[in-house]
């Protein structure tokens, strides 16, 4: 098969790409491949071009998790240095931010216009943000370095689009719990290594991002040499790069920017920097609310050429249900990620979470990453992959929720727990992000799904994340005031003196305390640490909601087993120094 031949079957795809899609979901009739296994040549998936293609797209994906993964665990040391600063949660928002709405428009313009250089831009930009980063002497730069990470990020979490496409369908699951092991280092052991390089390295925290400036320059000098997916030529043989500017959906483009922005800062202000019930939180979420109606409602109505989500993708069920699946399985793993390092600090250490020892323990949630590689390599095998969802999902929430009995003396319980459910998490999403890809109808729009499934579950897991920091607050705001100070008195604390060891509490110090022993600090930090687990069990607790949800949702998960074939969306190619087409690689 030479070039020529492979633009015209990608301009067949995507001229069938616009009809409405409602006729085939019901026969589950997929299009849009390029080529089908039994042809392609011998040794293609051992080429340099496709293993130098996968080892970019995981060292990609291992800087979009670092990126902010190594930093997060160290905010408060950073914001001391460079600060401080009131404005610190805004590293995190930006990060959160800029990959929600990223996700989507990296999926959609690497369809229309090709992917090569989205994602050797990604590269390029997440280098630019790590340095802007590692360089910061104030928290300002710090957050424009984090927006350019988070912006760069949406092209690297993008993962499953390269391997979706380059794959056999009988793959894609395999392929992507390959991906998953690059994540090993900078997310299931992230707590660890950022502690590490806190307390072993003479530049701290900035080797967070020194580390990620070397893999993002070798992902971006990887993808640059190896990867050739069809150009834009060969995806619209008889349509120029004007013409798909000149159609593309602006308006739209605007419309989901603005109002998710909005959305979701609203919704990341709730509890944490706002109250729920402030002007700021209810105005922010109600606008944005309002802004990505109306987002809907012109991809629907308005006569669009290029649609920036093309609306016939929620009438596949089948693609709908993945993607929430896949954002409500991250909003459970919230739970872990963001509670468990905390009830590390307070309820199973005596230094504040700031030893190795804690770091090591912080490290228990990321078990999902092994149960992203295991259900991703067993989906195939075991098949019916709506039973395994249920199972998972069930096995996985209802662990997770056991976890709200366990108590401050009750660390390895808890942690069995921790690492048992964050596996059984994991094997969902790995199964759920898969679907999100074999489920869509036409192979050609794989960006665009893939995309619309990662906005979608970022919008999930904020929610999730808002949810969970707001119940714990509010519980903390309950549960130590009851506790503590009847303690502290009752082991012989002046009455006087209890607003000073409160406040203590919270500076860490006790040294202006009036009539305080080690007695009466020993009953007070014990009455703190069982106020603390009270407030936990609620988080735990609160999860319940969320994992029934899930599970109604997985008995409408589907089954891929008849897709399990060896059909090809995409290959690799290139074209020589004239300009001539060579063959495409491996065909």
């Amino acid at each position: 098969m030479e070039r020529k031949e492979l633009a015209i079957s990608h301009h067949e795809n995507n001229d069938n790409s616009h009809k409405s899609q409602s006729s085939s979901v019901d026969d589950a009739h997929l299009y849009g491949f390029a080529a089908d296994e039994s042809t392609i040549r011998k040794g293609y998936f051992r080429s340099p071009r496709f293993l130098g293609t996968m080892l970019a797209t995981g060292l990609g994906l291992s800087v979009a998790v670092g990126g902010f993964g190594l930093a997060a665990p160290n905010l408060a040391l950073i914001n001391n240095e460079i600060g401080p600063d009131p404005n610190i949660s805004w590293v995190s928002l930006v990060y959160t931010l800029t990959l929600a709405i990223g996700l989507l428009l990296v999926g959609r313009l690497s369809d229309l216009f090709g992917r090569r250089w989205f994602f050797i831009g990604a590269a390029g930009l997440s280098l630019i943000g790590c340095v802007v980063s590692a360089t910061a002497q104030n928290v300002q730069a710090l957050i424009a370095g984090t927006a350019i990470i988070g912006l760069a990020a949406s092209g690297q979490q993008s993962f499953a689009t390269i391997t979706g496409e380059l794959v056999p369908m009988k793959h894609r699951f395999a392929a992507n719990a390959v991906m998953y092991v690059f994540c090993i280092p900078f997310s299931a052991l992230a707590p660890a290594l950022s502690k590490a390089f806190v307390l072993y390295s003479a530049a701290g925290w900035r080797w967070c991002y020194y580390l990620m400036i070397i893999l993002s320059f070798i992902s971006g000098l990887l993808f640059f040499i190896f990867y050739f997916p069809p150009t834009f030529e060969d995806k619209f043989k008889n349509k120029s790069r004007g013409q798909q500017i000149r159609d593309f959906d602006y308006i739209g483009t605007v419309l989901f920017i603005g109002g998710f922005v909005i959305f979701l800062l609203g919704l990341s202000w709730g509890g944490s920097v706002y109250p729920w019930k402030s002007a700021h939180v209810i105005s922010t979420m109600v606008v944005g609310g309002l802004v990505l109606i109306a987002f809907a409602l012109w991809e629907c109505f308005a006569p669009l050429k290029e649609p920036l989500l093309p609306m016939h993708l929620f009438k596949n069920v089948a693609w709908v249900v993945a993607c929430v699946l896949l954002g409500i399985g991250a909003m459970i793993y919230y739970a872990m990620a963001i509670v468990w390092p905390s009830m590390v600090a307070v309820l199973y250490t005596d230094d504040g979470g700031a030893s190795m020892y804690a770091g090591w323990l912080s490290c228990m949630p990321g078990m999902i990453n092994g149960g992203q590689i295991v259900g991703g390599f067993l989906a195939v095998p075991i098949g019916k992959t709506r039973i395994q969802v249920i199972v998972v999902l069930i096995l996985g929430g209802s662990l997770l929720a056991a976890i709200a009995y366990a108590g401050p003396d009750d660390l390895w319980g808890a942690g069995v727990l921790m690492v048992l459910s964050s596996f059984f998490i994991g094997w969902n999403e790995s199964v759920c992000l898969s679907n999100a890809g074999i489920e869509l109808l036409n192979q050609q729009e794989i960006g665009t799904a893939i995309g619309a499934a990662g906005s979608i579950r970022s919008a999930i897991s904020s929610l999730g994340s808002a949810v969970y920091v707001s119940v714990l607050s509010n519980r903390l705001l309950e549960t130590i005031p009851a506790k503590v100070p009847a303690a502290v008195v009752q082991a012989g604390l002046p009455e006087s003196s209890v607003a000073g060891f409160m406040a203590g509490l919270t500076s860490g110090s006790f040294t202006d305390v009036s009539g305080l022993t080690p007695d009466i600090i020993s009953a007070g930090m014990a009455a703190y640490k069982s106020a603390n687990a009270q407030a936990y069990r609620t988080v735990f607790l609160a999860t319940i909601a969320f994992t029934g949800l899930a599970v109604i949702l997985s008995f409408f998960a589907p089954n891929v087993d008849d897709k399990m074939t060896g059909q090809i969306a995409v290959t690799l190619h290139r074209e020589d120094d004239d300009g001539k087409a060579e063959k495409v690689d491996g065909v």
